[in-house]
């Protein structure tokens, strides 16, 4: 779904880049939140010595944490309300071995409370995409006095 279809979303989206961008975490990464509609996001990053383990894949650390973020913002998508991961269950799948890291998640079951999101992190290598891993989260959705009582480290 487009932006221009759900004109409600805009701000949604508007928010979520703003918080994203403060999160220091995903700069030091180097990260990037590379797509993002209602109930869905996509984050990828680009290989880089800091990233890989010791066999030259992709540490595990860095396909938790696409996943972490990315179910993360798919849930705060899906209703407009801040959140934050309860758990997820990650299964890798295969080494992460390529140029690029990327991890797609989608809601599965928007809750008020709780929000379950799927996501699927591939490796890019010379264009091709490889099913890495996979994951199961349950994501809590704060209500909005929660979320304006949390001050954020990087404001």
């Amino acid at each position: 779904m487009s932006n221009e279809a759900d004109p409600d979303f805009i701000p949604i989206a508007e928010r979520i880049h703003a918080s994203v961008g403060r999160q220091g975490f995903m700069n030091l990464v180097g990260a990037e939140l590379s797509e993002m509609s209602r109930g869905t996001c996509t984050i990828a990053v680009e290989r880089r010595p800091e990233l890989l383990q010791q066999h030259g894949f992709f540490h595990g650390g860095v396909t938790a944490f696409l996943v972490d973020n990315a179910t993360t913002i798919a849930a705060a998508t899906s209703r407009g309300q801040a959140a934050l991961t309860a758990e997820y269950k990650l299964n890798l799948l295969s080494p992460a071995v390529g140029d690029k890291l990327i991890c797609r998640a989608r809601v599965i079951k928007p809750g008020r409370q709780v929000s379950v999101v799927a996501a699927d992190v591939f490796c890019v290598s010379d264009g091709v995409e490889k099913h890495t891993a996979t994951a199961l989260a349950s994501i809590a959705m704060l209500s909005e006095d929660v979320a304006l009582k949390t001050k954020s480290p990087a404001a």
